[in-house]
């Protein structure tokens, strides 16, 4: 036998044992294909139809509230009969953590953050005590941000963490949950020490957040098991859905030729050619949400400790010097105040309505409200000593509470924050550059979006190797954010795969109806394949 005819056989051989081969993986890929969507479609449904409720919900459920914040006001400082140092000296108070101003039922009270936690409430006319006063305030801010001065109040509560209803995306803790006695059963929660509105939940509102905790969030793990197990679990099914996807795309796009010849012969007809034909197009959905989805999982192994990120050092009443009520301030702008200590020094901080423009009037009396929303208030601070004014501090307070948060900068024994996380710890500011720093007055799309709740913060970006940045609410002395380079990434990730932010140049209502449209493909093509399963 020649040498040229052992090569055509070596090469027949060859090619024989490659068509075998390639069948044999043919045959083996269809049924992991199928192992898998039968593995991953119930998920799948849990987790389209969960997902679709969400713009759903926003569009023709969305809840509406007479008022979002508490507006404000020019307090009269004729009402300030007795200052600070008098209420609390009077009623035997030699230490506490804060105090400021807070105006409701047509009286003005101090409210006082004890030594040891509790907010209490005293008439600034007469030095006297609110009893229940945070309750009382509570109830009657979830009155004014509804509107609704006859509702009975069916039931009031203090929230310390977050719960199944009251999620950590609305930030604020503690919080009053309040709920009145209507048709549509509304709870609201409000933070009094900030006199915030955390959110509001009628029934409809309540059951969705129910389906969606269950069916998108998977928290019935977390009743029979933990956290950790919830989140394996997830990241599990979510992979075995991407794997899926590459399947699929694999079959029906990649080796397409060879599946062509075969339909050309037996064209596929019904279920499978729609399976088919709709599968190759929503694959890239598909490995998207599940990425985006595993991605964002990631990030929920440890309870995120923000809400206790605050600074609250302990103010001895002798101390203060300057009464509040003799302030060198614009009394006709005056708004609120509060303590900070800074550099071993006390500083009442003050907040001042805007300087008279065409868009801000002098109200006439105190209980006229200030109508410009946006106006952005002046900050001051006046040395507690000497009743000074100490110009630029609110920058310079920032960055000592960015060091604080950080431990790059000295703590008194009585500052120190509490241990409350395992996390490592961030690395020092100190002889660290700062490359930006600004007030924001309005949330930022990228960084600092609606979702971190607190507004005006001070924007502090640092040159660490993450590029970490900080926001800080100066006014409460809180972290209210810290964004490093990996949170970025996973926050775009999530935004732009998972949310499809990349379609905010059409708008909001044509980005949800992609969403809608991406979701909804996934759910048919996922429930065709379980029907053509069943058939087999």
């Amino acid at each position: 036998m020649s040498k040229e005819t052992n090569k055509k056989s070596s090469k027949k051989n060859q090619k024989s044992f490659g068509s075998k081969f390639i069948k044999k993986i043919k045959q083996h890929m269809y049924k992991w294909h199928r192992v898998i969507g039968l593995i991953t479609v119930v998920p799948v449904i849990f987790w389209t139809l969960s997902g679709l409720m969400h713009p759903f919900m926003a569009h023709f459920f969305k809840p509406e509230i007479a008022h979002d914040k508490i507006e404000q006001y020019i307090i009269d400082k004729s009402q300030l009969k007795y200052s600070i140092q008098d209420v609390l000296l009077k009623n035997e108070l030699t230490q506490f953590k804060n105090f400021r101003i807070v105006t409701f039922n047509n009286k003005t009270y101090y409210q006082v953050k004890t030594f040891f936690g509790e907010l209490v409430y005293f008439d600034t006319s007469n030095a006297q005590k609110l009893e229940n006063g945070d309750q009382k305030y509570a109830e009657w801010l979830s009155r004014y941000f509804l509107d609704d001065q006859k509702s009975l109040v069916k039931n009031s509560e203090i929230l310390t963490e977050f719960t199944s209803q009251y999620k950590y995306v609305n930030r604020y803790l503690p919080v009053y949950k309040i709920t009145f006695d209507r048709p549509d059963e509304m709870q609201i929660y409000v933070e009094t020490s900030s006199s915030k509105l955390a959110t509001y939940n009628p029934v409809s509102r309540q059951i969705f957040i129910s389906l969606f905790d269950t069916f998108h969030n998977w928290s019935f793990i977390d009743a029979i098991s933990n956290n950790s197990v919830r989140i394996i679990t997830m990241i599990f099914l979510l992979s075995i859905i991407g794997f899926s996807a590459l399947s699929g795309i694999l079959i029906y796009g990649l080796l397409w030729k060879q599946f062509k010849k075969t339909d050309s012969l037996q064209p596929k007809k019904g279920l499978r050619k729609y399976h088919r034909q709709i599968g190759i197009w929503v694959s890239l959905f598909t490995l998207t949400f599940a990425f985006s989805g595993a991605y964002h999982t990631t990030t929920k192994w440890s309870p995120n400790m923000l809400s206790q990120m605050v600074y609250e050092p302990t103010f001895v009443t002798k101390e203060i010097a300057t009464a509040n009520n003799t302030l060198n301030v614009d009394w006709n702008r005056f708004q609120n105040v509060s303590l900070i200590t800074l550099n071993d020094s006390v500083y009442f901080r003050c907040q001042l309505a805007e300087k008279e423009t065409g868009r801000f009037k002098k109200p006439k009396s105190a209980s006229k409200w200030n109508k410009n929303e946006n106006s952005k208030s002046e900050i001051l601070y006046i040395n507690a000593a000497s009743n000074k004014i100490i110009p630029n501090l609110d920058l310079e307070y920032a960055e000592f509470l960015a060091f604080y948060f950080t431990d790059g900068a000295p703590k008194r024994s009585c500052c120190e924050m509490t241990e409350t996380s395992d996390e490592e710890p961030q690395p020092s500011l100190e002889n660290t550059k700062l490359l930006e720093s600004k007030v924001l007055h309005d949330f930022e799309s990228r960084e600092y979006g609606f979702v971190n709740k607190r507004l005006p913060v001070v924007k502090l970006a640092y040159d660490t190797p993450e590029k970490t940045t900080y926001f800080i609410e100066t006014s409460t002395s809180r972290l209210a954010a810290v964004v490093k380079n990996s949170d970025r990434v996973e926050g775009y990730s999530f935004a732009i795969l998972h949310k499809f932010l990349f379609m905010d140049w059409a708008g909001k209502n044509i980005r949800d109806l992609a969403t809608v449209l991406a979701a909804l493909s996934i759910l048919i093509v996922s429930i065709l394949g379980f029907i053509l399963f069943l058939k087999r």
